[in-house]
């Protein structure tokens, strides 16, 4: 029951919910001291909306968030707990008492002072806000930016500021019950007196040196550093919070071009949730500021999504542009009509390219270039059979969420999940599982939330019983070992990062966004020690659930023998492995028509929701000879993901080069036609040269106005 209420509230926790609960039951109780009168119940019923308040707030609860949508925000509430001390003043038969009316005073005035500091706050945040914000870019020696104010002072700076009203309200209550208006005035002063000096010292911050550049010397301090830099290939990205991952997963592929590069975002929360990186990166959060900006040298841009504001950069006539996309899967989202507005669509294989003739969408076979997918150098291939070497052999089963449209063979959780690990956990010869659910899991549907949970708790329950088992015996020494180093390793890695307190805001994060190299190298080696212990921190019979970011997918991909998962890039991404797969059929197309229409599932055992095929699944992982499918494992692989030699960074950087250099051939040819003549095969091979500057459209003078 209390979990059924927690998600009908949406709170995370007991606590939350019980904290919620406080607070709405804490304000009828005011009301009823007040009336009743009583000066100890009214103090105590303060102080429990006041707790609960601050920490519902503290835990950002969604329940504060929708209080302010029907009209009961948090200043309404404080406003309602000082009017309520005010009936109860008056009900003690204080409204002849100087107190009272001291009261009265001081809560206007209080309410007074909100306006300027509110004015402030925003003022302050307003200024501070760059036109566009940056990392690995060197502004500092361009332009002046100061030192963002104390976190102290803007961070939850409305609480705060209400919150001062604890010493009148405490002052007062004193007051009613000693019946003395000395102790009212003195909290009636200290509020008043914090609040002055609350806004005072906000003022500082909005005049003289302690303001940022304005927008117009911003912008020219970025166009001066782009032309110093060059940059010949952006990856340009727009979405929303939850779709950061899809530029995080191009980040590295774009540190290893060989032409410069950069990445455009456009959105600041993507800038807030990307991941490290040593490329410069530009987040543009206006059109207009983009459409200005000196890109002159740019020729290639690539884009990771469909998205209406790659508009503001495929107008740009003078760079090539790419469609990468997120990810490689029979899903529809491959074959998006949109992607006939690029000059080209790179896919992983020739599967890809096949998509795309299928499905008849208006991409020309000559636009399709075939790159591999350089995000999977990471992911190691098998190496032994475990059950040949005495080992317990792992099976990571990682379903993909439900999706928008309801479709049931969306995903497998509910109606095969349980099934899968019920399966999986009973298997004799033993096997180990590793449950990693998609992060979308549960946002739309209920069902699959609720097959989540279930699926969780028979991997926990059967990880405790495991445990338990003599047979299934632990190095404990090791264990213990394996547990201080990841601790030491987190440790380190939480003082590199630091904590948002470090960071300032944004505009200092863009003064002081220049990766330190010899940092950026520690933190991904002690990532790479951070996997490994914690592998070996737990046994390597334990079943797991893994949840969050870390470790990533490519890493259990890594320490698992087969895998059983759904249709996405999942399925594409584990081939790259060559381990034995499995794929469950939910919508029960049967496996002829599932194979068909499904290319990254023609080497898998196709499971159905009763999951009775996975014997199959399990003898390839303990016998190479039962493996059946191995050999259309090697072949699927090369369809869908390329060639292994060269490598896909190698093809990656040859396809960026070659469409360089037509961007570039177009370049010098509108330039020749505008000169009144058209160049030769021999004179355009003489003045190729990568990322030569030329005008940008609309801009004949090559000039910028902001």
């Amino acid at each position: 029951m209390i979990s059924t209420a927690i998600r009908v509230a949406r709170v995370g926790s007991a606590a939350e919910l019980a904290a919620a609960a406080l607070m709405m039951l804490g304000f009828p109780a005011l009301m009823l001291a007040a009336l009743v009168p009583s000066v100890y119940a009214f103090a105590a019923a303060a102080a429990v909306t006041y707790l609960a308040d601050h920490y519902l707030h503290r835990k950002g609860s969604y329940l504060v968030n929708r209080l302010s949508k029907v009209r009961a925000g948090l200043s309404i509430r404080f406003l309602i707990r000082e009017l309520l001390l005010i009936l109860l003043l008056a009900r003690m038969s204080f409204a002849d008492n100087l107190i009272y009316y001291g009261a009265v005073a001081c809560f206007i005035a209080f309410y007074g002072l909100q306006a300027p500091h509110g004015a402030l706050v925003t003022l302050i945040r307003n200024r501070r806000r760059m036109p566009v914000a940056t990392r690995n870019v060197d502004l500092k020696s361009r332009i002046r930016i100061p030192d963002a104010p104390p976190r102290y002072l803007l961070n939850r700076s409305a609480e705060k500021m209400l919150h001062l009203d604890l010493a009148a309200v405490a002052g007062i209550l004193v007051a009613a019950a000693m019946k003395s208006s000395v102790p009212g005035f003195i909290g009636i002063g200290i509020t008043l007196f914090l609040g002055c000096l609350y806004v005072g010292a906000l003022v500082p911050y909005i005049r003289g040196r302690k303001i940022p550049p304005n927008a117009e010397k911003v912008l020219a301090a970025v166009d001066d550093w782009l032309r110093e830099y060059g940059p010949e290939t952006v990856l340009y990205f727009s979405g929303s919070k939850d779709s950061a991952y899809q530029v995080n997963m191009w980040l590295e592929t774009m540190e290893q071009l060989d032409s410069k590069p950069l990445v455009i975002l456009r959105e600041r929360v993507i800038l807030a949730n990307l991941a490290p990186t040593t490329c410069p990166v530009i987040c543009v959060p206006g059109g207009v500021h983009l459409m200005n900006m000196e890109l002159s040298t740019v020729r290639v841009a690539l884009y990771a999504a469909n998205v209406g504001k790659n508009i503001h950069m495929l107008r740009v006539p003078t760079m090539k542009h790419v469609f990468i996309g997120h990810g490689d899967s029979d899903k529809l989202a491959s074959v998006n009509p949109f992607s006939k507005v690029y000059d080209e669509v790179w896919t992983a294989g020739r599967a890809g390219r096949d998509r795309y003739a299928i499905a008849d969408v208006g991409v020309r076979d000559d636009d399709i270039v075939e790159v591999g997918r350089p995000q999977l150098a990471p992911i190691q291939t098998r190496q032994s059979v475990p059950a040949a070497e005495g080992q317990c052999p792992t099976v990571l089963y990682a379903p993909t969420w439900e999706g928008w449209d309801g479709n049931p063979g969306n995903t497998s959780l509910v109606l095969a999940g349980e099934n899968i690990v019920k399966k999986l956990i009973a298997s004799d010869p033993p096997v180990r599982v590793l449950y990693k659910p998609h992060p979308f899991t549960g946002t739309v549907s209920k069902e699959a939330g609720a097959a989540h949970r279930r699926i969780t708790a028979l991997v926990e329950k059967a990880a405790a019983e495991r445990a338990a088992d003599p047979r299934f015996a632990v190095d404990a020494a090791a264990l213990q070992q394996a547990r201080s180093d990841l601790a030491r390793i987190e440790a380190r890695l939480a003082e590199l990062s630091g904590t948002a307190g470090d960071r300032g805001d944004e505009a200092e994060a863009t003064r002081d966004g220049v990766v330190d190299l010899g940092r950026h190298e520690e933190v991904a080696r002690l990532r790479g020690e951070w996997n490994d212990a914690y592998w070996r921190s737990f046994s390597a019979y334990e079943h797991r659930v893994i949840s969050g970011a870390e470790p990533r997918l490519y890493d259990c991909f890594n320490v698992c023998d087969a895998m059983v998962s759904d249709i996405s890039s999942v399925v594409s991404d584990f081939i790259a492995s060559g381990k034995p797969y499995a794929v469950t059929d939910s919508a029960e197309l049967g496996v002829e028509e599932f194979k068909r229409q499904n290319t990254a599932v023609r080497a898998a055992v196709i499971l159905s929701n009763s999951a009775a095929e996975l014997g199959e699944l399990l003898s390839a992982v303990r016998s190479p000879a039962a493996d059946a499918l191995a050999e259309d494992r090697k072949e699927l692989k090369e369809y869908l993901l390329g060639p292994d030699e060269p490598t896909s960074i190698e093809q990656f950087n040859a396809a960026v080069a070659d469409l360089a250099l037509k961007a570039q051939s177009r370049n010098l040819g509108q330039e020749s036609r505008s000169a009144g003549g058209a160049p030769g095969a021999d004179e355009l091979s003489d003045q190729l040269s990568p990322a030569q500057p030329v005008p940008a459209a609309g801009e004949p003078d090559g000039t910028k106005q902001h």
